[in-house]
């Protein structure tokens, strides 16, 4: 079942969105192939540390985040990825791992990859191993007025 915040909160906002389901994938190329979403299509959510402070990067599923270009771009002196111990309490009402990118429902900044901004529509996990919302970018960016920065490789 999607996460209810979510749901709540693109209904509220008259988001036009799909709700895909598939079988049980854990990492983000598989859960994109198991959805028949293209990876670039498919937004990855990582959950790192910027000097002490939580936040998102949101890039696409081929993609792997470059620590030193995200130091760079955000300025930040201290980046790491979070453990899965550190942020799964954040998202009480998401599977671990499977959190939705839309940081601004959570409390922390979110960043996104320029590849992925340029796209008409995205999907992302719905809170669930076996669940993937899919809407257009433009309503993403509306809602969760992400950072575009470029911290890909």
């Amino acid at each position: 079942m999607p996460v209810k915040k979510l749901k709540d909160f693109l209904d509220g906002q008259n988001v036009r969105y799909v709700v895909l389901a598939h079988s049980p994938a854990y990492t983000a190329q598989e859960v994109a192939a198991s959805a028949h979403v293209s990876g670039k299509d498919f937004a990855k959510t990582v959950i790192v540390e910027l000097d002490g402070e939580t936040a998102m990067v949101v890039l696409p599923a081929h993609r792997k985040v470059v620590l030193q270009d995200l130091r760079d771009v955000t300025g930040a002196e201290r980046v790491r990825f979070a453990t899965e111990d550190e942020f799964e309490r954040l998202f009480p009402d998401c599977d671990t791992g499977a959190m939705p990118p839309f940081g601004n429902l959570y409390g922390m900044e979110v960043y996104v990859a320029p590849e992925l901004a340029q796209e008409e529509e995205i999907a992302f996990n719905a809170g669930s191993h076996t669940e993937v919302f899919r809407m257009a970018y433009s309503d993403f960016e509306r809602l969760v007025n992400p950072k575009v920065l470029s911290f890909t490789t």
